[in-house]
């Protein structure tokens, strides 16, 4: 498995260089211009490809070591509900705007400014929870010493 693994890396790291020195030999005009469709599309695919191949390793090992290892998963459950439940207050706390964004494709609906304001206020929430541990942590080892 290893074997292959390291194979499938070298194709996919050789074929990223490929791309890269026919986009860079195209120069700047040719990728300000779009005429250079057909060498930016091998490179976003192969990223694709590697992001899909990433996620999938991941999600893998993740479940195996979760059947695995049952002893943690109540941690892991615990965790989960947790993100979930930030997930729900910053839903809760966020409300519509009112004032009409435009898009690309139209206007933004009052259901998508909710969700862009729950994710701001879930971004501030984790940021605050992880500052306060990190001084938390500090604070505790000073006073232990």
């Amino acid at each position: 498995m290893h074997k292959i693994l390291k194979i499938v890396a070298a194709v996919l790291s050789l074929a990223g260089i490929i791309s890269l020195v026919r986009i860079i030999s195209a120069g700047d005009e040719a990728i300000k211009t779009g005429e250079s469709a057909g060498l930016v599309d091998p490179m976003a695919w192969i990223a694709y490809i590697i992001l899909i191949m990433v996620l999938a390793f991941v999600m893998f090992f993740v479940l195996k070591n979760l059947i695995t290892h049952t002893s943690e998963l109540k941690n892991t459950l615990i965790g989960v509900g947790a993100f979930a439940a930030v997930l729900v207050i910053a839903y809760a706390l966020s409300g519509g705007d009112t004032m009409q964004y435009k898009l690309q494709d139209g206007i933004a609906t009052e259901g998508q400014s909710t969700m862009v304001g729950a994710g701001l206020v879930a971004f501030y929430i984790l940021l605050f929870v992880a500052a306060a541990t990190m001084i938390f942590a500090g604070v505790k080892k000073i006073i232990s010493k």
